[in-house]
């Protein structure tokens, strides 16, 4: 990265760019960002239109459809298991 000349910024600009610190990196890395919870793989047949829909609506939303998938059976669950 070539070296910049912050001197002939307006001088309040310069000032605060000469007196700013570099602080640590404070946020999670992405994978503590993501709640594990206790899974059991089980093999189901589900509905092509169904199987696409997920898939489609997955990657506009940069996940994975089997996530989204396991989302709707357990918010089902939670509704229901009173």
């Amino acid at each position: 990265m070539k070296n910049k000349n912050y001197k002939k910024a307006p001088k309040n600009i310069s000032s605060a760019i000469e007196a700013s610190k570099i602080i640590e990196d404070f946020l999670p890395s992405p994978d503590k960002l993501i709640d594990k919870e206790e899974t059991i793989k089980t093999t189901i047949d589900l509905s092509k239109k169904s199987v696409f829909f997920f898939k489609k609506a997955a990657k506009k939303n940069h996940t994975s459809y089997q996530k989204m998938v396991r989302k709707v059976v357990d918010l089902y669950v939670n509704h229901y298991d009173k």
